[in-house]
């Protein structure tokens, strides 16, 4: 959609220019984000393994057939955990799971990291975080009773990285920054435990000296025993290294997403450095440039891991976001068709279908596809992603009671409270909302820039409006922006700032064609137009304005009433005053009809204004308009450009006047009329 350019009043009015709010739509629609993979979607990055131990010695044939049939329920349990977990019913997962731990079934350990892979999955982070605090509790009450010497508690090390991804979901950066911290501290007091327990006994180091020696390795014999050890130590780190592999890829990829949102730049290269060929590793590069709006690289990533994954159909739900993105939406609406075919009941697909339609339609067609998902049984109500977008499609509606908790949460709903409170003459409350934002994206530079111009003609600012130049120009002369609709309508809103409206109408008449049913644009290309003078086009413009609110503003009223006059039709402005009530709006208007008349030859319609101005205010000034339109329309009369009626009309106001010179007037008007046979 375009963006909307300032408006302006005619030169005469008093009144400052506004805004119509944000460019040419209700707002932004919210596509899904792409998943880091921080947890994983059930696959790699997260292997939960469940250990199974015997309660008891198995002493006889009986107790060994009671503990096999033990074993059997235990392991059909198991594989029903799996089932859910593989048709990802991670509620009906979790569910299992606390009968599980209520029953004493299976082990704590496990169930609980279970619970926190389900939760993390459902989207329910605090309580995927507290299951991992359960196991950091139990596994330090453990070691205190059981482990009492030891150098330190017991804990999964993996729990604390998984605590960092919760605490990353929760929006809570730092804090999801020190637990990865404390899981890398963790796991190199492991890694140290381990190495001076293999190097610290004399036969340890006989061993892998026997070991290098039957292996040949030149000068073992020779070995220091500090040399053996440091061997051991390397061949111990290398080992460690293998083994915590994904968990170390996943630390990285948590820290790398954790730097972009703390806006790090530094550490975002350095981590970034560390990104694999993996899988998910790849995917974790492809959400960062999408996050970066870098949508064409984020594009190319997840067409070619496609590519290398036909199986793989979250992946077109990818791809078809960063299309939207790019705006092709006929394009992500058939890649998405793929997806939605084998997941007619995903939220996620059908939400981005919804977008795409609202981009492509309008909020009514949007709001039909996430029928379809009210009807399969999906509680919409409890989708923050949903509720926003439903505020979205339905232009505004209950924006106050959903946007303000989600400003916080989803990005766009901060952007889309600004534009209501835009629509709504809450000029104020928009300008708190966006003036701490650091603008990133275009629509954020833009908003900006319009809320700045808003601030500025509303307060006579030059700062303010410097500024929101300096924005719509940044966003229209991008290389990336710069032959869109809404960076050319930014190109058009900063010449209409600065007063430039020839160049103005360059930009606009270049994307006419896309937005003629778009209120703003016409309003604002109408008022262009007829600032150089274009009055046939700038009527044309403003009669496509539809909207009743903006049609009964004195700005567009005088603006048409001008063209109407310009363009030969002074009735029709004489009708716009007639309808308006008594005010001192509908006196400017007089005087505009008044002089503009008066100036373009209605004399007329002059006549009748100024003489209605000498009676709400006898100012000398109005008898010599009203006079002096009088005559002209005598003179147009002789010439035959007049009816008698309309010599009549005029004579009518003018007779009961108790100034000197109409007795003179209608002398001689009258003389003329009797020797041209009209009556007068």
């Amino acid at each position: 959609s375009g963006k909307v350019p300032p408006r302006t009043r005619p030169a005469h009015s008093n009144s400052r220019r506004r805004f119509r709010g944000f460019p040419g739509s209700s707002g932004d629609a919210v596509p899904p984000r792409p998943k880091r993979l921080l947890l994983g979607e059930g696959r790699a990055s997260l292997v939960h393994r469940v250990i199974m131990i015997p309660s008891r010695v198995v002493r006889s044939t009986a107790t060994r057939a009671a503990a096999g049939s033990e074993k059997e329920a235990k392991e059909a349990k198991v594989t029903n955990l799996q089932g859910y977990i593989s048709s990802r019913d991670y509620q009906g997962a979790l569910t299992l799971l606390e009968f599980n731990r209520k029953s004493g079934e299976g082990d704590e350990i496990s169930n609980l990291k279970w619970m926190g892979y389900c939760a993390f999955h459902l989207g329910e982070y605090q309580r995927a975080f507290d299951s991992y605090q359960e196991i950091i509790s139990l596994s330090r009450g453990s070691s205190a009773s059981e482990e009492k010497g030891s150098d330190g508690p017991v804990v999964p090390t993996e729990v604390y990285l998984y605590q960092g991804c919760c605490l990353y979901y929760l929006q809570m950066y730092k804090q999801a920054e020190e637990k990865a911290e404390e899981y890398a501290q963790a796991e190199e007091k492991v890694l140290e435990m381990r190495v001076r327990e293999e190097t610290s006994t004399d036969s340890a180091l006989r061993e892998k000296r026997r070991q290098l020696v039957h292996s040949k390795v030149k000068g073992a014999d020779r070995l220091s025993d500090e040399e053996v050890r440091q061997r051991i130590a390397k061949e111990i780190k290398e080992e460690h290294s293998s083994q915590k592999a994904p968990e170390l890829a996943l630390k990285n990829r948590l820290l790398f997403h954790v730097a972009h949102k703390l806006d790090d730049q530094e550490k975002l290269m350095m981590r970034h450095q560390d990104i694999s060929e993996s899988h998910e590793d790849q995917l974790s590069l492809a959400a960062i440039h999408y996050l970066r709006s870098h949508f064409q690289e984020a594009t190319d990533i997840y067409k070619r891991l496609l590519l290398e994954n036909r199986d793989d159909l979250a992946l077109n739900v990818y791809v078809a976001m960063c299309y939207y993105k790019l705006d092709y939406y006929d394009v992500s609406l058939e890649i998405l068709a793929v997806y939605l075919q084998a997941h007619p009941d995903s939220a996620v697909a059908v939400n981005l279908k919804a977008c795409n339609h609202f981009r492509l339609y309008n909020g009514r067609a949007a709001e039909a596809e996430l029928k379809v998902l009210a009807d399969l049984g999906h509680n919409l109500g409890g989708n923050n992603l949903i509720r926003h977008n439903q505020v979205v499609f339905s232009m505004g509606e209950g924006a106050l009671q959903v946007l303000p908790p989600l400003v916080d949460v989803i990005p766009e709903a901060r952007l889309n409270l600004v534009i209501y409170y835009l629509r709504h003459e809450g000029i104020q409350e928009a300008y708190e909302l966006i003036k701490d934002l650091e603008p990133s994206t275009p629509s954020e530079y833009i908003l900006k820039a319009v809320v700045n111009a808003s601030v500025g003609q509303e307060l006579g600012s030059r700062e303010h409006i410097k500024m929101a130049q300096q924005f719509f120009q940044l966003v229209g002369s991008s290389a990336s922006e710069c032959d869109t609709i809404p960076g050319r309508q930014c190109m058009a809103s900063m010449f209409f700032l600065l007063k430039q409206f020839e160049d103005v109408n360059i930009y606009l008449n270049s994307i006419k064609a896309y937005m003629y049913n778009d209120d703003d644009f016409n309003w604002n290309h109408g008022i262009s137009q007829a600032q150089t003078g274009n009055f046939k086009a700038a009527e044309e413009a403003l009669l496509l304005v539809q909207n009743e609110k903006y049609k009964a503003e004195y700005c567009y009223i005088s603006w048409l009433a001008r063209c109407y006059i310009h363009n030969g039709q002074p009735r029709n402005a004489w009708e716009l005053y007639l309808k308006m009530d008594t005010s001192n709006e509908s006196f400017n208007l007089l005087q505009l009809i008044a002089n503009d008349c008066y100036r373009m030859g209605h004399f007329l319609y002059a006549a009748k204004a100024f003489d209605v101005l000498e009676r709400l205010d006898p100012d000398p000034e109005y008898w010599e308009g009203k006079r002096g339109a009088v005559v002209g329309v005598f003179q147009q009369v002789i010439a035959s450009k007049a009816t008698a009626d309309d010599l009549r009309d005029v004579l009518a106001m003018v007779q009961n006047t108790s100034n000197p010179q109409v007795e003179y007037m209608l002398r001689i008007i009258r003389r003329w009329c009797e020797q041209n046979r009209i009556t007068v």
